[in-house]
């Protein structure tokens, strides 16, 4: 049998293989961008993560708590110089039953909704800032709701540079009008965070999630260490993250330590 060699078959296999060698730093360049876009809370980017968080040691029975997340982050571009930005969480919880005797309970959580009005333009010295105001929304079962709206000023304020990301988100809730039997809502929350992003779309996070109830005088302080990778699936664009949490303080009964998975889908412009 005769082989037929079609000379232009290698040279033009070669060529392909150049380019889609030198199309590999780009790709890669573009994921890094976009994990970068991710850490900053306010990036002119849509978001959809979902967020899967397992806490345990609640209760005097050292008993499991589940909450999953829905988070959308949806930009609006408000002319040429400002961004609006829309961050909704929608918490899904499932608690494992506190004592004997009592039921497991599965319920969703209260909305909390920020706006974040953000110049496109960074300041002098290179930090992102937005500021707005934010609610609770009370869409909670009987179980997981506070049974009232609430309303307050939330902030951030965060500089990227060298791969890292670091800054701070804080937001307090006071409520309005709340029924007879409980108290008004005032909680304060405290979001720093320092995130290191690597060429090649690694990000390595650590952030506290801090609240400080204001009727109790009481602290509640996780320390969360995360890693994420960010992916492309069928074109479309996937953040995945692993991480652990540790309550330095927290009211009695607390959770002692828990875990977090994440998925985000992205949708850059």
């Amino acid at each position: 049998m005769t082989l037929l060699v079609r000379p232009f078959a290698t040279p033009v296999r070669h060529a392909l293989a150049a380019v889609a060698v030198a199309a590999l730093p780009q790709i890669a360049f573009a994921d890094a961008d976009l994990a970068k876009q991710l850490a900053n809370p306010i990036a002119s980017m849509t978001s959809v993560p979902l967020q899967f968080n397992y806490d345990t040691g609640l209760g005097p029975n050292d008993t499991d708590r589940w909450i999953t997340n829905i988070q959308p982050v949806t930009p609006f571009s408000l002319g040429d110089d400002w961004n609006l930005i829309s961050r909704t969480i929608l918490p899904v919880i499932s608690l494992d039953a506190p004592a004997t005797g009592l039921d497991d309970v599965t319920g969703i959580g209260d909305v909390v909704q920020s706006f974040f009005f953000s110049p496109k333009a960074l300041t002098d010295s290179g930090w992102t800032w937005g500021a707005g105001p934010v609610l609770s929304i009370p869409t909670g079962s009987d179980e997981f709701t506070a049974d009232q709206w609430g309303i307050g000023p939330t902030f951030v304020a965060l500089k990227q540079e060298n791969g890292w990301t670091y800054g701070a988100l804080a937001n307090h809730v006071w409520g309005i009008d709340p029924p007879d039997d409980r108290d008004a809502i005032n909680n304060t929350f405290l979001q720093p965070f320092l995130a290191y992003t690597t060429p090649d779309a690694w990000t390595f996070t650590l952030l506290s999630e801090s609240a400080y109830d204001w009727n109790e005088e009481q602290w509640t302080v996780p320390i969360i260490g995360a890693v994420s990778k960010l992916v492309t699936v069928g074109g479309q664009p996937i953040s995945l993250q692993l991480g652990g949490r540790l309550y330095v303080e927290g009211p009695e009964g607390g959770p002692d330590w828990g875990l977090r998975a994440a998925v985000t889908f992205l949708f850059p412009k």
